[in-house]
């Protein structure tokens, strides 16, 4: 009964906090992003913030994770510190583009990338809502539905900037984009973010998002991206989550694919206190490919949670979704993968699994592989395990010198190897690989790169 009525308090004070900072919320922001707020919050009266009795949020309370007292960003506040000398998160072999925004505001001193094709527009979603207002009135909302989520309607209520990205009709971006989400403040902080990706047919483009903490405050960030991926287009995702155990992560992926398009994901949650992962893909046209990849490592009292749901909406589409957990002390995962093949979706072959290793006997995984399939000519199947590093194969490579410790290293690098060989630029895979392998020795916390020391 007390949990229950400190929800429905933070439920209010969440409405309340929107209706007294609604006229600092609607400041310099875009009548686009301003004219969705008012049905955003509507939305999310009716839903409350996520607790267990929602049956999609079975295994998080988050609820928890909004209370306390944290300091709000409505306008752009500045940075004093020159992140460029103090942070690097680099890939030395691999040339991005790069850009940085900080507690979910795209950053002032980002310099003028340079060398883009022409058309492309990479910027601040404030700024490109405000000087080409055609484009984002076009797409931002036109895949997010707040009415199906309570963290993306408060998203849509609060959000006033993040990244945009337009990648014109045959347009090919070569370079990858880099974007660092920073957190860093000198209080608890919370954060709202809305990025929106636009590739137009035949177009491509690969993008890399790393997120980081640079101060030992509590965090709390809400960030949401909508992906619109046009007929024939190619979109790379990569996403890095590295933040201190004091962090909670709300994070949305919003795709919808055109005909003939090909999209993939790979979410690598080296690190954080609390993370929620929602994934929705709909794939609308015929001949979409979408390849979903996954990998948590979790130990301490983490928590992380994969939620995604695929919809085959149209005929002859392929999905794939491979997600994998690597837990250990009291840590705990969650994954909830729904495939819905629509009817008259023909031809669909669709595909889902998800494999955990439980290193510590208080460890917990909760597993949920979900079919619904309204249509009879179809490919599916999901499945999913939870165990302990193999016995057999750990003695047989003890039986042949190698460490107990080592062998145990060897084998949890290969459980992990499925999903990191999905990354597709070499570059960007060896790193992850060196971030996941000091993971799993026990050896980084945080990257490696930061300057600022963060205790958590």
């Amino acid at each position: 009964m007390a949990d229950e009525i400190k929800t429905v308090s933070v439920n209010e004070d969440m409405v309340n906090i929107f209706h007294q900072r609604q006229d600092l919320l609607n400041e310099g922001s875009s009548d686009i992003l301003n004219s969705r707020r008012q049905a955003a919050i509507g939305a999310f009266t009716k839903q409350g913030v996520p607790t267990t009795k929602n049956e999609n949020y079975k295994y998080t309370d988050l609820s928890k994770s909004f209370h306390g007292d944290f300091e709000h960003h409505y306008q752009y506040k500045k940075v004093e510190v020159d992140l460029y000398e103090v942070f690097k998160c680099d890939v030395p072999e691999l040339d991005t583009h790069l850009v940085l925004l900080v507690n979910g505001w795209y950053y002032a001193r980002n310099p003028k990338l340079e060398g883009l094709p022409e058309g492309v527009i990479i910027g601040s979603l404030a700024q490109v809502a405000n000087e080409h207002p055609e484009l984002v009135e076009k797409y931002y909302g036109s895949v997010a539905n707040p009415e199906e989520d309570p963290l993306l309607a408060l998203n849509t209520a609060f959000a006033k900037d993040g990244i945009f990205v337009y990648v014109p009709k045959g347009v090919v971006l070569e370079k990858p984009l880099q974007v660092i989400n920073l957190l860093r403040g000198t209080k608890n902080t919370s954060a709202v973010q809305r990025n929106l990706i636009v590739a137009e047919e035949n177009s491509q483009v690969k993008v890399l998002f790393c997120d980081h903490t640079l101060d030992s405050h509590y965090f709390h960030m809400n960030n949401h991206t909508e992906m619109c991926v046009g007929d024939n287009a190619v979109v790379d995702w990569y996403y890095l989550q590295n933040q201190h155990n004091w962090a909670t992560n709300l994070t949305g992926l919003y795709i919808k694919q055109g005909r003939n398009s090909r999209v993939l994901t790979n979410t690598i949650s080296l690190h954080g206190g609390l993370v929620r992962n929602n994934l929705k893909v709909v794939l609308d046209g015929e001949y979409a490919e979408a390849n979903i990849t996954g990998l948590a490592l979790t130990d301490k009292a983490q928590h992380v949670d994969n939620f995604t749901y695929i919809e085959h909406a149209k005929p002859n589409c392929h999905s794939n979704q491979v997600y994998k957990n690597i837990l250990d002390d009291v840590s705990t995962g969650v994954f909830t993968g729904r495939i819905h093949v629509v009817r008259d979706a023909q031809r669909t072959a669709a595909f889902q699994r998800n494999n955990n290793i439980l290193l510590s006997n208080m460890a917990k995984m909760h597993t949920k592989p979900q079919l619904v399939i309204d249509a009879d000519d179809v490919k599916c199947s999901h499945g999913a395990t939870v165990g302990q590093i193999d016995k057999d194969a750990l003695f047989y490579m003890k039986a042949r010198g190698i460490g107990d410790q080592e062998a145990r290293l060897m084998l949890m690098f290969a459980f992990a190897d499925e999903v990191l060989r999905k990354v597709a630029l070499e570059p960007l895979r060896s790193r992850i690989e060196e971030l996941v392998d000091k993971r799993l020795r026990g050896e980084v916390s945080k990257c490696q790169s930061c300057a600022i020391a963060c205790e958590k």
